[in-house]
């Protein structure tokens, strides 16, 4: 048995390098993220401040399987060029028992990638989402006030002459939607309120002209108000309306179930469809249009039950990476023998992620297009571990 001080001094030594490592890389993640968001967005200080909870996940959601294979890669880089393996295979014990402590590290860490990744999803990109939402009225008025016209995400543009004090002058507001749901409005003046309540960005206007969806539309004198809907961004949305990459794992067998019987639904509508055509002697109207959109809803409800059923797989798949960057990464910086930690990190990681990555993504392509089942996600791991106990075979005989 591997004696129990070097199993401690093993495992200190990976857990010390892996500490250090993941809050150097989570802040530059982090810095890079929130960055990002300020130079697209416009945030302000306080924005940010808000920012960093939830971009917090997210970051870590990346970091914690590089500082992984990170930190063993450097403890057993360092040990085989100091010649510590090979004393310790000199005195009878097999280099493999001077894995198990990187091996329990890396399965203890991977289910909590897992929670990492899911809170990502679920908690910090909806919070992101958030803030962002609720600073647009700051955001807007940035942008205004520099380029004189802002364009949302969330289906209006807004151009104006100049800003003074917060007040547009001259504005015109364009409202992107379908039929009578789109509109124009030109005003003397105006300003733009962030309704959190309502979930709305309010226009005050002053002096208005609208035109609506074909070219209707008439003046408004005085003060007069619009409310521009943000959706259901602010508070809980409707889980069906939700994509399966955001929702959260304890969510997504309920909605499994939903989806499944919607599916069901689909089948009978048009099952029931075609009976009533056959029994009215209207075989033409099975290829007809209505048909054809019971199709489409149907072809869509199976496909987003489809990515249902592959989303828990991908999740803990792209967690357990942490086990399988470890499992590889572990014995080859034990064959490399070198103490330099970049090239030993350089030498595991860049085979590993050319290797890794797109097999994984074929897999969840192929998995979420249903020519997969949703375990074949997992290629990139199986790989991984097939490459694995060839390195640890290796290391044995080493």
């Amino acid at each position: 048995m591997i004696p129990t001080r070097l199993t401690r001094t093993i495992l200190w030594e990976i857990l010390r390098i892996f500490v250090v490592a993941l809050v150097v890389l989570t802040t530059i993640i982090l810095l890079i993220a929130v960055a990002r968001e300020l130079i697209r967005k416009g945030l302000g200080p306080m924005a940010v401040l808000h920012l960093l909870p939830f971009a917090m996940p997210i970051s870590l959601q990346h970091a914690v399987p590089a500082t992984a294979l990170f930190s063993v890669c450097c403890v057993y880089g360092r040990m085989a060029a100091d010649g510590e393996i090979s004393t310790v295979k000199s005195s009878g014990i097999s280099p493999l028992r001077l894995l198990q402590p990187a091996i329990v590290f890396a399965a203890l860490l991977s289910p909590i990638a897992v929670y990492c990744s899911d809170m990502a999803v679920s908690w910090g990109k909806p919070g992101v989402k958030r803030v962002v939402l609720l600073s647009i009225e700051d955001i807007a008025y940035k942008v205004l006030e520099a380029q004189h016209s802002f364009t949302s995400d969330h289906g209006f543009s807004i151009h104006v002459r100049e800003i003074e004090d917060r007040r547009m002058i001259s504005p015109t507001v364009v409202i992107r939607g379908r039929g009578e749901d789109a509109f124009e409005v030109t005003a003397s003046e105006g300003q733009l309120v962030m309704d959190e309540e309502r979930q709305a960005l309010v226009l005050k206007l002053v002096d208005s002209k609208v035109v609506r969806g074909r070219g209707f539309g008439g003046t408004l004198p005085g003060e007069s108000t619009f409310e521009i809907p943000l959706g259901n961004a602010l508070g809980e949305e409707d889980t069906s309306s939700i994509s399966p990459s955001e929702l959260p794992l304890r969510l997504i067998s309920r909605e499994k179930s939903r989806q499944r019987e919607d599916t069901h639904a689909a089948i009978g509508q048009l099952a029931a469809f075609t009976g009533f055509a056959l029994l009215q002697s209207r075989p033409e109207t099975i290829g007809g249009p209505e048909a054809q959109g019971i199709h489409r809803s149907l072809e869509s409800s199976r496909h987003r039950l489809t990515r249902l059923q592959t989303e828990p797989w991908r999740r803990w798949a792209e967690g357990f990476t942490c086990f399988f960057f470890v499992f590889v990464g572990a014995p080859l910086a034990i064959l490399a023998k070198t103490s330099d930690y970049w090239t030993t990190f350089g030498m595991c990681f860049l085979p590993i992620i050319l290797i890794y990555y797109p097999l994984f993504l074929f897999g969840l392509d192929q998995a979420k297009a249903g020519d997969l089942p949703p375990y074949g996600v997992w290629t990139g791991n199986v790989v991984l571990a097939g490459i694995g106990t060839i390195l640890m075979t290796k290391v044995r005989r080493h």
